[in-house]
């Protein structure tokens, strides 16, 4: 087959469209964005000699990601991810990865920058679909660890991308911006988050002088970002939540992870993963009790960072009802409140 005849043949049937319960509005419901899409996967699983199969294609539809699960002849499958503006700059992350860390993420088939499209294969056998056990967990967040330090020399290159910028430094002023009266915010809600600006602002001072530098944090390590790879090693994905963060914030979503799956045993467990994953930031000389707290700090702070992320706009897709409630709901200000209530806990 020719690369004009791999264009202009349609992918094969779709039989399923997932849509979780969101009224998703994405480009997916356009006929030219969806034909436009569709060719330039086409054209790229040409020229690696690729055929697509008459059928078995699985649409994904969030406001946040358009996800497409292509089946090709021979069994495989790829996956093409369109982004909305706000995480675009996924397409060229994974591209950096690839050159950087190499072997520990998704080595993309075609990227579209511009667009914020991305073509990957399948990674195999997901984390979550594994009787993971906590040794698992700890040779996946050493791994994690590791590659956030190499990642840490490319700050600059991460910032470029577009990543959203979390650093402690940035979020001591942001969250000032809760102080002020938003209408229909309970005055309970509204004199805690006051009260507690001043020892938010000096966890925000401790963690920017710790000299652990600002990196690549995933924002949402869990089960379903995570592959098995060959060695016992894993290869991680999904980068659209990704943000440039002092890296022990990537420490939130595991422990949610970590304590439903494990249930009465997850406090030994998450003690025990704590120091594996901070065993790497031994080697500047800081000791483990110094990294403790400093895990700790970036636990209280982190929610904040992550309400920032999620009421930036252009997180979803544009017409989103989604993107525009994000930006003016009193809800989403009283959760920012819970969020950072929970970081007085000791």
């Amino acid at each position: 087959m020719t690369l004009a005849e791999a264009v202009d043949q349609p992918l094969g049937r779709i039989t399923e469209t997932d849509t979780a319960g969101f009224d998703a509005v994405t480009p997916w419901a356009e006929d030219a964005w969806r034909a436009e899409a569709m060719a330039w996967v086409a054209e790229n699983l040409a020229r690696r000699g690729l055929t697509p199969a008459a059928d078995g294609l699985r649409v994904r539809l969030r406001p946040w990601s358009v996800l497409v699960r292509v089946p090709v002849r021979g069994g495989s499958c790829v996956w093409f991810k369109a982004n909305p503006p706000a995480s675009r700059f996924e397409a060229r992350l994974a591209e950096a990865l690839h050159t950087w860390v190499p072997g520990q993420v998704l080595a993309p088939l075609a990227v579209d920058t511009e667009r914020g499209w991305t073509l990957h294969p399948d990674g195999g056998e997901l984390f979550g679909d594994l009787a993971a056990d906590p040794q698992a967990w700890q040779d996946a967040l050493l791994q994690y660890a590791v590659l956030q330090r190499t990642v840490a020399a490319h700050h600059d290159e991460l910032l470029a991308f577009g990543l959203p910028d979390l650093r402690p430094a940035l979020l001591g002023p942001v969250f000032g911006m809760l102080t002020h009266r938003t209408g229909g915010l309970d005055d309970q809600v509204h004199g805690a988050l006051k009260r507690l600006a001043g020892r938010f602002a000096g966890w925000c001072a401790e963690l920017d002088a710790s000299g652990i530098p600002a990196t690549l944090d995933h924002s949402d390590l869990q089960e379903g970002q995570m592959f098995r790879a060959g060695g016992g090693s894993y290869v991680f994905h999904d980068w659209d939540a990704a943000s440039v963060a002092m890296p022990f914030t990537s420490l939130l979503v595991v422990a949610r992870v970590v304590r439903e799956r494990f249930g009465d045993e997850a406090p030994a467990v998450l003690a025990r993963l704590r120091d594996v994953y901070l065993e790497p930031w031994t080697d500047d000389g800081h000791s483990l009790t110094e990294l403790r707290r400093l895990a700790d700090l970036a636990t209280r702070v982190g929610p904040m960072g992550r309400a920032v992320r999620a009421l930036a706009p252009g997180r979803m897709f544009p017409g989103s009802e989604l993107d525009l409630r994000a930006m003016h709901s009193v809800g989403v200000q009283e959760g920012l409140a819970a969020a950072c209530g929970l970081m007085l806990a000791d």
